[in-house]
């Protein structure tokens, strides 16, 4: 049997070599055996390719005119490079399109990943605490969206994006433990444990359904168990935020 060209395409091989680094690496450091205290970055939007990896989803889809756009936006003395999901809401219903009830949402999220010699790309965020974002809001009513390997494929874990500061850089940090599921918008009951072993994407929506226009900036996403002290000056918090090793803890 010959292996698929695909297979053997530069990039499936440099997937799985890094794949392969990664979890050499955790059996090295005995990751598995302690809690971890390196972050594991999920999305970096300071590459370009990052951001050509994810995808806009909006109203128009279905006839409606909200759009919206996720464009890379390189880094300036003031700001680091990031992504910028922006566009309009709009409420307007489809004339020609009368089982259409609803409109006036946005939001983007990362394509599923090629798969590696090891299989489907999944992230296991399970050792880690906390979803962390670095971001920039413009004080909408966001939602962050996860989505796993989960039985039901629709079902999505949404948690809304409380922005301490909007119009400035700075660091959210989210419980996995605190996300809800849902599917096509309505809380699931009864609610079970994320799948934390095999996640599939992470993205951001806007559901409150405001006309106008929305402007959020991201510049990263990553699993933590707590921010680093360096992290904690960047985003010149005054809470204290849990480590591994200590006990107090801050609840965001």
């Amino acid at each position: 049997m010959r292996p698929a060209p695909r297979l053997l395409a530069p990039g499936f091989v440099r997937r799985s070599i890094d794949e392969f680094k990664r979890l050499s690496n955790i059996a090295l450091k005995q990751e598995g055996l302690r809690i971890p205290t390196a972050p594991y970055h999920l999305l970096d939007f300071s590459d370009l390719a990052t951001v050509q990896a994810c995808k806009t989803m909006s109203d128009a889809d279905i006839g409606g005119f909200s759009h919206a756009s996720f464009e890379h936006v390189p880094s300036t003395s003031l700001e680091p490079s990031h992504a910028r999901f922006h566009g309009e809401i709009s409420i307007e219903l489809p004339p020609n399109r009368p089982q259409v009830q609803r409109s006036g949402y946005a939001a983007w999220r990362n394509r599923d990943r090629p798969p590696t010699i090891f299989g489907k790309s999944l992230w296991d965020i399970d050792p880690y605490a906390y979803l962390a974002m670095r971001v920039k809001s413009d004080g909408r009513k966001y939602f962050v969206n996860l989505q796993t390997e989960s039985i039901v494929p629709t079902d999505i874990h949404q948690h809304r994006l409380y922005a301490r500061r909007p119009g400035e850089w700075e660091t959210l940090l989210i419980e996995w433990n605190e996300f809800v599921r849902t599917n096509h918008g309505t809380v699931v009951e009864p609610q079970t444990e994320m799948l934390r072993q095999k996640v599939r994407s992470v993205g951001i929506g806007l559901i409150d359904r405001v006309p106008g226009p929305f402007d959020l900036a991201i510049s990263k996403v990553w699993a933590t168990n707590g921010l680093s002290d360096s992290e904690m000056i960047e985003d010149r918090r005054k809470d204290d935020i849990s480590r591994p090793g200590t006990d107090a803890g801050t609840r965001l």
